[in-house]
């Protein structure tokens, strides 16, 4: 059955476009506290949810619309304020709450927003726990009596607690003195914990992006717009620059010589290091977009390597079917499950760091004769619901290229989770082959599913 409200990273859109309205997340508070209530198992204390949120203006609507459903629903809830998502997912767990919501559209522009839920485990909830949110959200809502309401208090030292569990992650042996890091914290959800982070390590901190209005979130700031930190890191004379996205699970970095490094690169990194310190790694998880050159690297270092679909809840879960710990995608999401259940983007640039500290040597070093290959990628608005899987040009057009590129290239065109636009990604030996590849692939898509 189709699903109507979530997508593959929880609910997203544009403010006060349907479902991403204050009456719809009333609603899913109601809807949501009823069907988590239902599913927690930690005896008798009464239910308790967190919310956190990142820096856009309309959060705080957003967040007074789920704490009166929640209560509605007789959940107290615990406010965290600004808080990165995998620092809500990690208070979740650490504090035995019944579950925790972050509002946040993640890497989009200040206009869209979003919910994203973590279990009491922290982590995403299950397919058919948001299924029994949606089809809750159909029903009455019947308002708790009074003696049964929910009731709200904020959490005081959520950033605090999250900064320690971040340090933790740092080898005790190793500290980051010396460095000079340019952090950009996208005037995200990580402002006010990931300099701390950084600088409690002992290093020297340049921080950017630290200054949230309501409506500057990712503009010109963060993994969206990595330039910004790369002029940063110049102007600084930096050793590394550190970019998140606007709720912190994604990074990127930036080296002295402003060479950007993605997901891609960075997760070969932490399996060549994983090596080094644990002497095999059994396995790691990349997704349909992830570099062919990445693939065959990790191969190459005797690790077996699995493709998930887009999105790090697919990661994550063909992580824990085999049983492994390293994931990652090129946009940044990284996943290491011996340090958190969820990608967390701060973790992430310490584990970078590390490795670098253990081996003494520069990104592009560790990198050793990896590169990648060129990428075009090219978005298609279609029409919602186009049946664009079964479309005689589209397949055709893709054999066609498949066959011209043979063993030196792919093509993948898939549906995004989160608006109807459909990725057209082609990869070849040379740039200007990739580009027109996708440029034409992109021509016959937009044909095919412009109605």
């Amino acid at each position: 059955m189709r699903r109507r409200y979530f997508g593959t990273d929880g609910i997203r859109g544009k403010v006060g476009r349907a479902p991403i309205t204050p009456d719809f997340m009333l609603r899913l508070g109601y809807a949501a506290g009823k069907v988590l209530a239902g599913t927690d198992i930690i005896g008798s204390r009464r239910s308790t949810i967190l919310i956190g949120k990142d820096t856009r203006v309309s959060g705080y609507m957003f967040e007074a619309a789920l704490e009166a459903g929640f209560s509605s629903a007789g959940i107290d809830v615990m406010l965290a304020g600004p808080m990165p998502t995998p620092g809500i997912a990690y208070l979740t767990r650490a504090l035995r709450l019944t579950a925790g919501v972050v509002i946040s559209a993640s890497h989009n522009p200040y206009y869209d927003n979003g919910i994203k839920f973590f279990s009491r485990h922290g982590n995403k909830l299950p397919d058919a726990i948001e299924d029994a949110i949606e089809d809750q959200i159909d029903q009455p809502m019947i308002c708790a009596s009074s003696e049964q309401l929910g009731k709200a208090r904020r959490l005081d030292d959520a950033a605090g607690r999250y900064v320690e569990f971040c340090k933790s992650t740092f080898p005790a042996a190793f500290d980051l003195c010396g460095l000079k890091l340019v952090i950009d914290c996208a005037n995200g959800a990580a402002y006010q914990v990931a300099p701390h982070v950084f600088h409690e390590l002992g290093a020297n901190v340049i921080s950017i992006g630290i200054t949230p209005n309501g409506f500057n979130i990712n503009n010109g700031v963060g993994a969206t717009a990595p330039n910004t930190l790369v002029e940063a890191v110049h102007a600084h004379h930096a050793d590394l620059g550190i970019v998140l996205d606007g709720d912190a699970d994604r990074l990127q970095i930036v080296d002295a010589f402003g060479r950007l490094y993605n997901g891609d690169e960075l997760l070969y990194i932490l399996v060549k290091d994983r090596i080094t310190t644990h002497g095999s790694v059994p396995g790691a998880v990349g997704t349909l977009m992830t570099n062919l050159a990445v693939e065959v690297a990790i191969q190459q270092l005797g690790v077996e390597f699995v493709r998930a679909e887009v999105g790090d809840r697919y990661i994550l879960a063909q992580l824990r079917k085999r049983g492994w710990q390293l994931g990652a995608e090129g946009s940044g999401h990284i996943l290491s499950l011996d340090h958190h259940t969820t990608g967390d983007g701060i973790i992430s640039a310490l584990l970078v760091l590390a490795a670098i500290k253990r081996s003494g040597q520069p990104l592009s070093q560790l990198l050793g004769d990896l590169t990648l290959f060129p990428q075009a990628l090219v978005n298609v608005q279609m029409i919602p619901c186009a049946d664009w899987r079964g479309n005689t040009a589209i397949h055709e057009a893709v054999a066609q290229a498949d066959r011209s590129l043979g063993h030196s290239g792919r093509v993948l065109i898939r549906a995004s989770g989160t608006e109807p636009v459909l990725r057209v990604m082609v990869e070849a030996q040379q740039a200007d082959e990739a580009s027109g590849y996708a440029q034409a692939l992109a021509e016959v898509v937009r044909m095919a599913t412009s109605g």
